[in-house]
């Protein structure tokens, strides 16, 4: 399907919804990024069809018409549908928001369902096996192992990690203040392991580094004084899973998994597991109901005397 230049009804609704997720909604570029990706592949899907029409004479049955056609066309699947389609409901939302259109073309339509699969799990016991690779004597290996236990301490995206700033840590009174999407705050607990972790590394290896211009405000650094990527730290955890004989699909992420479900089966309630992961709807966070439902199975399936193997 070839691309074609925007209209200037579609080119100035375009710019308008571009300026009103940066300003008004404040996300991240990755996600304004994809928004407007969503929108010009609409565009693109009418231009397409030759239909020659503004945004605000979309009908539901053009959204129809659009879903079947990234499914049964493209071959688009289910949860990348839903996707894109956040996109486009954005789109119109702010449509309706600046009074363009009176009805929103998607409050008829059945939106593809989500599949969604559960995430991988770490038990404490992985964790500390990945925690023990560590060699202890070397400074950076301190370092990662300090990263590796914050992140999990405290459930924290990558991207949290690496941008975690020293006027961000609140240890008398047992927090962290973490940024996260779309520059949301929010006070993270931290533990007294990882508390001690943190301290050991800036008061006896981050000292001596060659900290350069500006990157002084971030936790964790590289040898050569700048803050890390998220590539690094995935590399990281990676190695540590190989090293301790772990053969499950590991990243960064897996230990915010396991942090959350740690928490559910120690009793933990799911408004507090929102609060402290910083999910915008509760939905995202009742996967950890799956999860937490797999580990009761397998612990009947273990210990029940019904079920025991004979």
């Amino acid at each position: 399907m070839e691309r074609k230049k925007m209209s200037k009804s579609w080119a100035e609704a375009y710019l308008g919804f571009e300026q009103f997720l940066i300003i008004d909604k404040s996300l991240s570029e990755n996600t304004i990024s994809a928004y407007l990706h969503d929108v010009y592949l609409l565009y693109d899907f009418l231009v397409f069809s030759q239909k020659d029409i503004i945004p605000e004479q979309i009908t539901s049955q053009d959204i129809r018409g659009f879903l079947s056609f990234l499914g049964n066309e493209i071959g688009i699947a289910i949860n990348s549908q839903a996707r894109l389609i956040s996109g486009v409901r954005a789109f119109y939302k702010y449509l309706l928001y600046e009074n363009r259109i009176d009805d929103d073309p998607f409050d008829l339509i059945e939106l593809p369902r989500l599949t969604r699969k559960i995430p991988q799990v770490l038990s404490v016991e992985e964790i500390d096996k990945m925690e023990a690779t560590f060699d202890m004597s070397i400074a950076d290996q301190r370092r990662n192992k300090c990263m590796m236990e914050t992140m999990y301490s405290c459930g924290l995206r990558v991207s949290e990690l690496v941008d975690l700033k020293l006027g961000n840590l609140y240890f008398e009174d047992g927090f962290i203040l973490i940024r996260g999407k779309g520059d949301k705050e929010r006070l993270v607990p931290i533990g007294k392991k990882a508390i001690t972790a943190i301290e050991e590394y800036l008061h006896t290896d981050r000292v001596h580094l060659p900290i350069q211009q500006g990157e002084d405000v971030f936790v964790f650094l590289n040898r050569r004084g700048r803050h890390l990527s998220r590539i690094f730290v995935f590399m990281v955890v990676k190695q540590a899973a190989i090293d301790a004989g772990i053969t499950k699909n590991i990243s960064p992420h897996t230990l915010r998994h396991s942090f959350a479900t740690h928490l559910l089966e120690g009793g933990a309630d799911l408004i507090s597991i929102q609060a402290m992961l910083g999910h915008e709807s509760i939905t995202t966070t009742e996967i950890y109901t799956h999860i937490d439902r797999a580990f009761l199975s397998d612990t009947i399936l273990s210990f029940h005397p019904r079920y025991k193997a004979k």
